[in-house]
């Protein structure tokens, strides 16, 4: 699943190509892309085609375009899907569920026309369009997304709130960072990593957590996030590229996540795997040792 550096990596790349620039005829290819907008797919297409583009957002793991109608076009990724920018006569990719064809912006070609095109292999992705609401400090954030926390690179981002809350939610430590309504944008990758940078285990409970500890765990989230984002994500497969169809490389640069049984990075004791809500979790036994009083 793309985690904040993907998604912002994919931001940042509709910034660059699509802001500025207006839909035209939006074509549907799958309704299950647009399964979320609960008007259709009709619906869809009429209400994003002749708008244009004024800003690319993101909050945590989600992206939107905000559109001069005064809505938004909200994206997730979910496992497989990509926004990828196109020539509009280059072939249609195998798993590609909508067409949003680029007028011209400035600077671009107008010979040379593109298109903004959603590709999806699992089809667990989606696409919507939505009403903005106010965030609280003036700027507009789709109102399905509203419980979303603010991320750890968002400069609203109140550490001191988050520090209280989480000491407040009595559970594991890896529990809390996945947790998109306390703080967005971590998931099992950059958790790994961030608690592997901090020496916690995951089963750490939350309450057990001093502030220090606290502002130590944040400063490593932001560090691996930002190391990530240099280098355009985390790829282990071709499911995952940025509007231009080009992977990231912070997966050769992983301390914890997917090295199980190779030398720690900072002591040489072989990284363990445990099992953890149905998925894997990476750590040190010796730098990150599970504390006495964490959970069964």
């Amino acid at each position: 699943m793309p985690e904040l550096p993907e998604v912002e990596v994919v931001r940042r790349g509709l910034e660059k190509w699509v802001v500025g620039a207006s839909f035209g005829e939006v074509e549907v290819l799958h309704p299950r892309a647009v399964r979320r907008h609960a008007p259709g797919a009709a619906d869809f297409a009429a209400r994003v085609s002749g708008c244009g583009v004024t800003e690319a957002r993101r909050r945590g793991k989600y992206l939107w375009l905000t559109l001069d109608s005064g809505e938004a076009l909200l994206a997730h990724l979910g496992m497989s899907g990509q926004l990828l920018v196109q020539p509009r006569h280059a072939a249609a990719e195998r798993h590609l569920r909508v067409r949003l064809p680029l007028t011209a912006r400035q600077g671009h070609d107008p010979e040379a026309p593109q298109e903004l095109r959603f590709v999806d292999q699992r089809t667990f992705g989606h696409l919507l369009v939505d009403r903005l609401v106010d965030d609280g400090t003036g700027t507009g954030l789709p109102s399905v997304i509203s419980h979303i926390a603010r991320d750890p690179l968002d400069p609203a981002f109140d550490e001191d709130a988050f520090a209280a809350a989480l000491c407040r939610k009595r559970t594991e430590l890896k529990r809390a960072l996945l947790d998109q309504s306390l703080i967005s944008g971590i998931g099992n990758i950059y958790a790994d990593e961030a608690l592997w940078m901090s020496q916690l285990h995951w089963a750490t409970p939350t309450e057990a957590l001093s502030r220090s500890q606290v502002a130590t765990l944040l400063a490593a989230v932001r560090e691996v996030m930002v190391a990530a984002l240099a280098q355009g994500g985390t790829s282990f497969d071709s499911l995952y590229v940025n509007v231009n169809g080009e992977s990231g490389y912070f997966a050769r640069s992983l301390n914890a996540y997917g090295r199980n049984d190779q030398p720690c990075a900072r002591c040489g004791t072989p990284i363990q795997r445990e099992t953890f809500m149905n998925r894997s979790s990476y750590s040190c036994p010796r730098c990150q040792p599970r504390p006495r009083h964490a959970r069964a």
